[in-house]
């Protein structure tokens, strides 16, 4: 099972997405950032509504305490967490909440979002400590989760413990997500780096 959503996260890898890759690069406007941190924020203040549907109250409660982290984040950068003004955000924001809907959907999901974080985390860390000049309150959000493997284990294992069927559907909810978290890192290439 394991081989199968880590072969979808590799086709939609977000460490290979230019948008990152500038990051890691130290070419990524700062005004950049501002936007990713305002757009990408409205993401990462539902993601307590995924454990929620899974029943886990502790990580649920994590993930709100995580999403002060990127207030904290989007505040430095002079950004504020508002609704969504890229289509794509937008469309992440309802796959997820779809997705969210159901036990194994939610599942496949979340771990589409965190197995790919603590490397995401750690690339962004890196870059901004290497190439940007600002202040240390962007930082924290990504120190925490560069190391934060335990959630991809505790939603996998909840995984290997679904019918076929529902492994089935976990597995169309990773690629779904997946593609998802791509395309809004897309929409916000295109609005700061491309235009």
């Amino acid at each position: 099972m394991k081989t199968q959503l880590d072969s979808i996260l590799e086709k939609w890898s977000l460490l290979k997405h230019p948008f990152y890759q500038a990051w890691s690069a130290g070419t990524l406007p700062v005004e950049a950032l501002k936007v990713y941190a305002s757009e990408y924020g409205t993401f990462v203040s539902i993601l307590a509504e995924g454990w929620n549907t899974l029943q886990d109250d502790e990580t649920a409660e994590e993930e709100r305490e995580h999403a002060k982290l990127w207030e904290k984040f989007a505040a430095a950068l002079g950004a504020k967490i508002e609704s969504p003004q890229i289509r794509q955000t937008q469309k992440l924001i309802d796959t997820a909440r779809t997705l969210f809907a159901r036990r194994a959907s939610t599942l496949g999901a979340m771990y589409a979002f965190e197995a790919q974080q603590p490397a995401t985390a750690q690339s962004k860390l890196a870059g901004l400590k290497t190439h940007y000049s600002l202040p240390a309150a962007v930082e924290p959000y990504f120190e925490v989760h560069a190391e934060n493997w335990h959630e991809s284990e505790k939603i996998l294992k909840a995984i290997s413990a679904l019918t076929a069927e529902e492994q089935d559907e976990a597995v169309a909810a990773c690629e779904k997500m997946s593609k998802s978290l791509w395309n809004a890192l897309t929409g916000i290439h295109e609005k700061t780096c491309l235009n």
